[in-house]
């Protein structure tokens, strides 16, 4: 089967694959029928079916196998052809022919949609009822969890189209079967003994039909297992066997020991899934009432038959692509080699995908799907500039390829999609302003990642290890280069290196801990910050009027410490005579951006520094912290400042719901309440505020409600600037913390705030879009906390709940509504079952035990009995009790030690010494702790009776045998 899904918790980029590229891999919860293939006929012979929507006619008859049928291939098969001739075929034989589905499913446990059935799902489990009896699709997917495969095989894409026909209760096995033998064979002209047939191997029904009925020799039909030849929904539910169409390349090689899996004879191209049997949960399986079909046929694979090419790549679906990238490298694609064809495959590939997500929705981000796109879009960059693209490939060098691209497969798209033309001028300045920001940086990170992966093959070579990229060094290139890790991976094991992902992670943790840690802390100081203050004026603010402004470089610190210059790569504090940038202050946190340094006549761009904080010092100096990205920086040097728009838009939409929150608050607790702190981020605000009690769900509810009424009211804000006595009469709210000189900044919604604030905020209140609390609760006595969420993150935390409660009601079968419900019941049930499971643990232990007293060994000279045993998964309650047990039954002395690995990694132990033991100096406590530390634990108790655990189960038999030694060993050495 030729359809691959990704799981919902999964990572949406896989490094690596293990899939075969010629079977189906099952959507995660379980859902997927893959692709699809479906049949053709001339209203003659096996079975009938409906025609239209109401009338039978009978259906297709069959021309034997072994003749040649149909007329000869067309020397132009083009792409749009075959999905026309599918489509129509099937619309002929009363299938509605139904328009692609998004390529973000509706589907909450699916992440992209991989599949022509994923629209109809939940008519096939029965959710909803079928609106037709029979339908037709060419589906758009993506598929994305064996990336590194594209372009390395011939029929790898992670853009593909899935054609298919679908039954919901209509025809079955007999008339699909037929059906897809006569589009293939007349339809499409394919040579009849060039076709091969898999088949489940229990599925009688469907061989017989295909040898007896539609002709196919005994020696190319193929029974298969249920890895390849039977699909499930699940552990339980719809299922059925496949059957599956091949093309041979080679039929000259004979039919003996024939492999279909063989990918240089064969192709699969066509797959029928009978769905007919309801999977139970004991795994019995009962006949369905309604019978569904559901096929796929992959469009690119039937064009790489039809147009005779050697890979899917080389059809006209994808060489136009191929071609225009070619050109724009200056290659030839006939005459490179086939590292540069691989490259342009890739290329080719990848911009279909990029540009149907896009038209789709999904934007470049650094999660979810947003993350599958920029990660595609970065590896065409990459892969362009391998192959000498340079700037837009024509006479602008600082310009960017991918609009080019784009220009051919929205050129291409008409048949496939006849949105993307209309949404072509979003998706072109998506694509350029990507791919610009990317070229930023990706050139001196290319550099580096040679140097570095130089310095670890010599490395290795000097001591003879293993070369490896250290995780400080991926991080760098991911933190400052903006790499993805997976390409970062990618370009490391193409020159044998690998990447130490572990070490990587904890640079990802550390800076996140690291940037918490520093988020209050304001360093300019060390000394000589006296005399630097001296001489530099108050930072002149414009961030209020304008997000982009020119300053001159006033001074730079590095470690606190006054410099002339600062060179790439560097920590810096830059002084600027103005600035955009807001510096954090009530509350509100401090700007993130770019400053540009330009030089010459043509201020041709010279440096490039990253701010990542902005606070004030003495006096009124705002501090720009951040890293040199390119060239240096020198006091005197003017440079051009930019704000990040988007964070800034955050900031804004945060604060000003922070001034609703307040009025809300006094609103429906009373006006006595008053703020005790706040943090303004760019993605969520925090308010503090005096109160003795938490606030009732009621409260909470009535808060936001007054919260979301005003910004619905799209209320323009006023500002003004007036003496500090003026604002307190005219009734306007200190912020906390804050020190106001004799004039002050008043910021007004008219009728529900009035507050002093130096922050940034929307111009209307429309502009915050949505409001919602994420928790209330107690910081300190007297001190309650509510943290929100307004703008994009509200947009966002709502989307994601409401996520999370789709997955939930449909995982509980339940409304909205009645999840509380089922959740204590359920809740109640698992209590219940848990102490029983737990008693009845306690006793099979004790059972188990019963049988192990026969079983003691005898020591001399004392005779001490001794019992060392592997319990297999009984919990710590039961081990216990079965130690218990069997220290009471064994006669003194005796001795006790039990293991039992419960699951979850975890190892648990306990041992027993009866009172003679005790006497000859050995104690549980210190023997099963120093047992523990071999299966990666410890523990102790008292000298007759100790419990321990540990976390590497793998240890446990190794750790039982030490322990039989050393007791062995104690017991006999023991005076009488």
């Amino acid at each position: 089967m030729e359809v691959a899904a990704l799981s919902p918790t999964s990572s949406p980029l896989p490094l690596l694959s293990t899939a075969p590229v010629h079977r189906l891999h099952l959507l995660p919860p379980r859902f997927v029928s893959g692709r699809r293939l479906r049949p053709s006929s001339r209203h003659q012979g096996v079975g009938c079916v409906k025609d239209g929507w109401g009338q039978r006619h009978s259906a297709p008859s069959v021309e034997p196998a072994t003749q040649e049928v149909g007329t000869a291939v067309p020397r132009e098969w083009s792409g749009d052809a075959i999905r026309r001739r599918f489509l129509e075929f099937y619309a002929a034989r009363g299938h509605k022919i139904l328009p692609s589905s998004s390529l973000v499913p509706d589907d909450p446990t699916v992440f992209l949609t991989i599949a022509g059935m994923l629209q109809f799902k939940p008519i096939f489990l029965g959710k909803e009822p079928r609106r037709v009896p029979c339908a037709t699709t060419s589906q758009k997917c993506v598929r994305t969890n064996d990336i590194e495969n594209v372009g390395r095989t011939a029929r790898h894409q992670t853009f593909f189209e899935m054609l298919g026909n679908f039954s919901f209760g209509d025809y079955f096995k007999k008339e699909a079967t037929a059906w897809a033998w006569e589009l293939a064979t007349k339809e499409y002209g394919l040579p009849a003994e060039r076709l091969w047939i898999s088949v489940f191997e229990d599925d009688d029904e469907a061989f017989n039909i295909w040898h007896n009925e539609v002709g196919v020799p005994k020696e190319r039909i193929k029974r298969m297992g249920a890895e390849d030849n039977f699909w499930t929904s699940g552990a339980t539910g719809p299922c059925g066997p496949c059957s599956e169409m091949y093309y041979d390349f080679y039929p000259e090689r004979g039919s003996s020991d024939a492999d279909l899996g063989d990918d240089s004879r064969f192709i699969e191209f066509y797959n029928l899934v009978f769905m007919q049997y309801n999977k139970k949960d004991d795994g019995s399986l009962e006949p369905l009432k309604q019978k569904n079909i559901d096929t796929g046929m992959g469009l690119e694979r039937m064009a790489c038959i039809l147009q005779k090419v050697p890979n899917n790549y080389e059809t006209d679906l994808i060489f136009p692509i191929i071609e225009k990238a070619a050109s724009l490298a200056l290659v030839s694609y006939a005459k490179a080699d086939d590292a540069m064809k691989t490259n342009l495959k890739i290329i080719g590939d990848h911009m279909r995908a990029v540009v149907y997500l896009i038209s789709d929705g999904v934007l470049p981000s650094n999660i979810g799907r947003g993350y599958v796109v920029r990660r595609l879009i970065r590896r065409v960059v990459r892969t362009g500039r391998l192959i000498g693209i340079r700037g837009d490939g024509h006479e602008n060098p600082e310009g960017a390829f991918l609009p080019s691209l784009a220009e051919v497969v929205i050129n291409l798209s008409t048949q496939i999609d006849p949105d993307v033309k209309s949404r072509r001028k979003s998706i072109i300045a998506e694509l350029q302003r990507e791919e610009l920001r990317f070229v930023q940086t990706l050139g001196r990170g290319e550099k580096l990642l040679d140097e570095l992966l130089d310095e670890a093959l010599l490395s290795a070579g000097n001591n003879g290890n293993k070369p490896s990229l250290s995780g400080k060094d991926v991080f760098l290139l991911y933190d400052t280069y903006g790499f993805p890790v997976e390409i970062t991976a990618e370009i490391a094991g193409e020159r044998g290196v690998t990447v130490d992902m572990k070490g990587f992670e904890i640079e990802m943790e550390n800076q996140r801990k690291q940037s918490q840690a520093a988020h209050n802390v304001v360093k300019l100081s060390v000394g000589n910050e006296t005399e630097i203050v001296k001489s530099i004026p108050d930072t002149e603010f414009l961030g209020y009027d304008s997000l982009y402004a020119t300053a001159v470089v006033k001074g730079l610190l590095v470690n606190g410490n006054p410099v002339n210059e600062v060179s790439e790569g560097s920590e810096v504090e830059i002084l600027l005579d103005r600035t955009p940038f807001y510096a954090e202050s009530g509350g509100q946190v401090g700007d993130n951006g770019f400053l540009y340094v330009n030089g010459g006549e043509d201020r041709k761009q010279t440096a490039v520094i990253e701010i990542n904080d902005v606070q004030k010092s003495i006096g009124n100096i705002f501090v720009h912290k951040g890293t040199i990205k390119q060239g240096s920086v020198e006091v005197g040097k003017e440079i051009d400042a930019s704000v990040d728009v988007k964070l800034r838009q955050g900031a804004k939409a945060h604060h000003t719901a922070t001034h609703l929150l307040q009025s809300a608050l006094k609103s429906v607790v009373g006006s006595e309440t008053s703020q005790a702190g706040s943090l303004v981020a760019f993605d969520r605000l925090r308010f503090d505020f005096n109160f003795h009690r938490p606030l009732s769900e009621e409260e909470l509810i009535k808060i936001e409600s007054l919260v979301n009424q005003w910004i619905g009211n799209a209320t323009h804000l006023e500002t003004k600037v007036m003496a500090l006595q003026d604002a307190k009469n005219a009734g306007a709210i200190a912020m906390f913390g804050e020190k106001y000189g004799e004039e002050v900044r008043v910021v007004e919604v008219p009728g529900v705030s009035l507050e002093l604030c130096g922050g940034t905020h929307v111009s209307n209140t429309a502009e915050i879009r949505g409001f919602k609390i994420i928790s209330e609760q107690g910081i300190a006595s007297g001190i309650r906390r509510i943290e929100a969420v307004a703008g994009d993150a509200f947009v966002d935390y709502v989307c994601a709940r409401d996520n999370y409660m789709r997955r939930l009601c449909s995982s509980l079968k339940v409304k909205a509504e009645d999840v509380n419900g089922r959740v204590d019941t359920i809740l109640e049930e698992l209590r219940a079952t848990r102490n029983e499971v737990s008693s009845l643990r306690s006793k099979i232990a004790v059972l188990k035990a019963g049988s192990l007293a026969s079983k003691a060994t005898t020591v001399e000279p004392q005779n001490v009995r001794i019992v060392v045993e592997n319990m297999g998964d009984v919990d710590a309650d039961a081990l216990k009790s079965a130690a218990e047990y069997l220290i009471g039954t064994l006669q003194d002395p005796a001795a006790v030690i039990l293991g039992s690995s419960p699951g979850d990694g975890k190892v648990s132990l306990v041992a027993a010494f009866s009172p003679a033991v005790v006497k000859m100096g050995l104690q549980a406590g210190k023997f099963v702790g120093g047992i523990a530390k071999l299966c990666g634990g410890g523990g102790g108790g008292k000298p007759n009776f100790a419990q321990a655990g540990g976390r590497k189960p793998e240890n446990l038999p190794g750790a039982l045998e030490k322990a039989r030694a050393e007791i062995v060993a104690a017991v006999s050495s023991s005076p009488s």
